[in-house]
């Protein structure tokens, strides 16, 4: 039996492979590991029934996308590669070079990806989906609190006596937090539960309050909820005075927040509104949730430091049961912030823009000052209109499937045709990014190589390889370091095992905020799964499962105090108007993990959710005379999809919902990120993925 980590969602579940008499392995929950307790969701229970279909087992090429891709040996293929590789930075520049990653990642793969690119290409282009998913929430935690890291653990679920989930679909998209907090909340009566989010979801059905607000104005909500709390005096003015700063301009802007003012703006009654400020100031303990509703926003940053806000105010941090807990929406999002895996980081939670940062991980790595440029690099958007502009030459696509999951698909799309070089390096082919790239390279997939995780508590899992990968499938940071050795790195990339390369990361965090430092592959597969930090020469089984950081009220700022955000609402980048009077919301199905690549492999699955379907408020489908089952189009300035509806009253009137998992791949026009647009935080640089405005026609089911 091998313990190992589902690779889907951020929750982090433990799972054990047992050998079958056949030679096969049985999935089932680790009821050992701490953060599932044995628990496991359909696709944990499924996880090996995609790893035999649509392999990508042996490296490909084209010279043109329009040719037909031949099959080519290893040695070929490392030797167009880094050829390409070396002319660009030569004739361009390492700007020129672009890396598009994914939280799907193991932290080996990613530090070796970085020290490739940063380090020894000179491009800090190297950029993820996460991006796409807990960006607005690192910059958050670094803005409000002084440092990324989630300062909650999933023990906190069984403590808290209010919990407040904003933005996230729980029970669909981290099915085994919510099974835990939902057990607390059954068995104990006196617990609220307040879910904030436009569409009754599975979640919000539970809850003891849903407000369902209109989507935008979170930070009205938020700061309305605050200026209750002010004005009757439920806050904690000795935490306040002593570890925050900021709070007097946090008070001259939710002083402008009046209760008429913000349910009139969110589309609730001030009795809902004073519910929740009552429930959250009368609570000991108030647990917040979120994920993708509060950071795939133009505003997203400011979202997530307005709910910090509310925990600042009424000092709701740094005990059990309480404080700002983000969901990672990926396996390894974790472990990537903390490898340095976004285009403004380096390893140990250092910025690229710090001079000390780089001269530090240039001596660490061995190379001259100077040699990683002082600039952040592309975020994945940027990475398109460089593409647009002709100034990225060579992409290379690792472990994601971005030609559906990015925002403005048709926009993606003629970007990735002008690419004079795309590497797609992943497990499985077809995807929809395959048919735009010149070079396939295929990867081994989880449970075929060794390695790390760190899921949303900050615990970090060994996760062995039990089985062999298919063809000449190589693991991902094996690939990153072959290519540095024929790029003349030799010793930058001596590495033979991915316990090498761990040990080697773990240096760079030693003490940083996410200190790695005391652990290793070694004591991972004899203690378990640990939680950061746990520094170098942390032996007590206690001291290496730190479960809460801030427990002493001394933040990671200079003057170890939180800083209040004080920042106004300013609503969708995209508002609906007459020609596109609805708000479209995205989002996933339960049992689909993002753009269907693995789970779209999955018979159960498939039957579980065959289809796509736009959900609108019955009252909207009757002005427009449509009924369940239709055909419908969903238009944005952008594009249109043709789906099938569900009218129901889980949506609000004026607001309407497509998941993002369907592709080109499985039918004409049913990809949703057709309709959304690029527009994206300015702190965070994550794209409003949430919200676009549309408008909606009948179609006859013969199609256009």
């Amino acid at each position: 039996m091998v313990r190992t980590l589902c690779s889907y969602c951020g929750v982090g579940c433990g799972l054990e492979a047992v050998p079958q008499a056949n030679g096969t392995y049985k999935m089932r929950g680790d009821r050992a590991h701490p953060s599932s307790l044995g628990l496991v969701c359909v696709k944990g229970a499924t996880i090996l029934e995609s790893l035999g279909v649509n392999r990508l087992t042996q490296p490909q090429w084209r010279q043109k996308l329009t040719d037909e891709f031949q099959m080519i040996t290893w040695e070929q293929a490392l030797d167009i590669l880094v050829k390409q590789l070396a002319w660009v930075r030569q004739k361009y520049g390492g700007d020129a070079i672009c890396f598009y990653g994914s939280g799907q990642l193991q932290t080996e793969d990613y530090y070796v990806a970085q020290k490739l690119a940063k380090g020894c290409l000179g491009t800090n282009n190297f950029d993820t989906n996460s991006r796409m998913c807990m960006s607005s929430a690192v910059a958050a935690y670094q803005a409000s609190l002084g440092s990324d890291g989630p300062p909650c653990c999933y023990e906190d679920l069984e403590l808290t006596d209010c919990a407040f989930l904003i933005g996230t679909n729980t029970a669909a998209c981290h099915p085994i937090v919510f099974n835990r907090l939902r057990q607390h909340h059954k068995r104990n009566p006196q617990v609220k539960l307040i879910v904030v989010d436009p569409r009754c979801t599975a979640t919000a059905e539970v809850a003891d309050l849903h407000l369902a607000i209109a989507p935008g104005t979170d930070i009205d909500l938020l700061h309305g909820i605050g200026h209750l709390l002010w004005q009757s005096d439920s806050i904690d003015q000795a935490f306040i005075h002593h570890h925050t700063q900021g709070f007097t301009d946090y008070v001259q802007v939710i002083q402008h927040y009046i209760p008429e003012r913000v349910a009139q703006r969110c589309g609730i009654t001030i009795d809902q509104l004073q519910q929740a400020a009552q429930w959250w100031g009368e609570s000991k303990r108030v647990l917040s949730l979120w994920s993708m509703g509060i950071n795939q926003s133009a505003e997203g940053t400011a979202k997530a430091r307005s709910l910090m806000d509310l925990h600042l105010l009424t000092g709701q941090i740094g005990r059990p049961g309480c404080g700002p807990f983000s969901l990672t929406g990926q396996p390894n999002a974790m472990g990537g912030r903390e490898t340095g895996g976004l285009a403004h980081l380096l390893p140990g939670y250092r910025q690229i823009e710090n001079p000390q940062h780089r001269g530090e991980i240039e001596h660490f790595w061995g190379l001259p000052p100077g040699s990683i440029a002082s600039k952040s690099g592309r975020s994945m958007w940027e990475m398109i209109t460089g593409l647009e502009q002709n100034q990225v030459h060579c992409l290379w696509i690792v472990a994601t499937n971005p030609l559906v999951s990015m925002p403005d698909l048709t926009r993606v799309q003629a970007a990735l045709r002008r690419s004079p070089f795309t590497v797609v390096q992943d497990a499985y082919a077809p995807t929809e990014t395959t048919e735009y790239a010149h070079l396939l390279l295929p990867a081994a997939q989880w449970g075929e190589k060794t390695g790390t995780m760190t899921n949303s508590e900050r615990r970090v899992t060994l996760c062995p390889q039990f089985l062999p990968p298919p063809g000449t499938a190589r693991g991902d940071w094996e690939i990153f370091a072959e290519v540095g050795r024929r790029l003349g790195f030799t010793a930058q990339f001596n590495f033979t095992s991915a316990a090498e390369v761990f040990a080697e990361f773990v240096q760079l965090t030693q003490g940083r905020g996410c200190d790695y430092s005391g652990l290793s592959h070694e004591r991972l597969a004899q203690l378990g799964p640990i939680t950061w930090p746990c520094p170098l020469g942390t032996d007590d089984t206690e001291a290496v499962n730190v479960k809460r950081l801030y427990l002493d009220k001394k933040f990671a700022t200079p003057d170890g105090k939180a800083r209040f955000a004080a920042i106004a609402s300013q609503g969708l980048a995209e508002p609906p108007d007459g020609d596109f009077p609805f708000v479209l919301t995205t989002g996933r199905y339960y049992g689909h993990w993002h753009t269907q690549t693995r789970t779209g492999r999955i018979a159960k699955i498939q039957k579980m959710h065959p289809e796509p379907r736009l959900e609108i408020h019955p009252q909207d489908a009757y002005k427009l005379a449509i009924t369940t089952g239709d055909w419908v189009r969903v238009i944005s300035r952008r594009g249109q999809v043709r789906v099938k509806a569900t009218v129901g009253e889980q949506m609000r009137l004026g607001t309407v919902f497509l998941p993002m998992h369907w592709g080109a791949l499985w039918g004409e026009q049913m990809a949703a990120n057709n309709l959304t647009h690029p527009q994206s935080c300015p702190v965070s640089r994550q794209p409003e993925l949430k919200a676009c405005a549309v408008r909606i026609e009948p179609e006859p089911a013969d199609g256009f």
